[in-house]
């Protein structure tokens, strides 16, 4: 599904050559539920980036389900990243004045449906997080752990084939932590390839493996022994 070869990013201020990610070789099956690890500075968020086509490498390939992505133009990594990935962030990044279902129906007026499929898709991946009884609420009148409750129903509505999650519970509780990494833990057994940036150890404890970055490079990739099951 996922395959990186040699991945090198670089960014230039001024005179000086910063490389974020030095030769990074990474494969990534289907059903995979992976945890992408590092100190700040360590390479994870630009790898991230790179995955879910946000950003372009210096050299390298990337293959995502047989398409080579570092050939693409921007108006096709555009495309991309609507059909086959789904985001989330830390800051949940919903627009306050709208309604929930509003909110999650966004990419799907992007890709092109009509209203009618729109409302029906956003019903079905809202009642799958447990708000389909919140529908008309708007996105500034609910809490934090609701709030990254839409932000995943938004990611998955367009059924892409991998969900990047970017330190989805860094601004929760542990309550509304558990409830949302027991919502991956059933998406990730009902087939989705979710791959999520953390720092928190417990958290990354919940997927299946555990990559870890340092100083742009991987030092350290494992199956999660004793996983914690929701």
């Amino acid at each position: 599904m996922i395959e990186v070869k040699n991945i090198i990013k670089t960014y230039t201020n001024g005179s000086i050559n910063f490389k974020a990610l030095n030769g990074i070789d990474f494969k990534a099956n289907k059903g995979e539920f992976t945890s992408i690890m590092g100190a700040s500075g360590s390479g994870k968020s630009t790898f991230m980036n790179i995955l879910g086509c946000l950003d372009r490498m210096n050299e390298g390939e990337y293959i995502l389900n047989g398409k080579n992505v570092s050939e693409l133009t921007d108006n096709e990594l555009a495309f991309v990243r609507n059909k086959e990935i789904g985001f989330v962030f830390q800051a949940f990044n919903l627009l306050p004045r709208m309604t929930i279902l509003e909110n999650v129906e966004l990419p799907l007026i992007y890709a092109g449906f009509s209203s009618k499929v729109r409302r029906e898709k956003a019903i079905k991946a809202l009642e799958k997080v447990g708000l389909g009884d919140r529908l008309h609420h708007k996105a500034n009148e609910i809490s934090g752990g609701q709030k990254q409750r839409v932000a995943i129903a938004r990611a998955i509505v367009n059924e892409p084939t991998i969900i990047m999650a970017d330190e989805p519970t860094g601004n929760l509780d542990t309550k509304s932590t558990f409830e949302i990494m027991r919502i991956f833990q059933k998406l990730n057994d009902e087939g989705a390839t979710i791959i999520m940036v953390t720092h928190e150890n417990e958290v990354a404890q919940y997927t299946k493996r555990i990559i870890r970055f340092k100083d742009g490079e991987i030092i350290e990739d494992k199956e999660v022994q004793n996983r914690i099951r929701l």
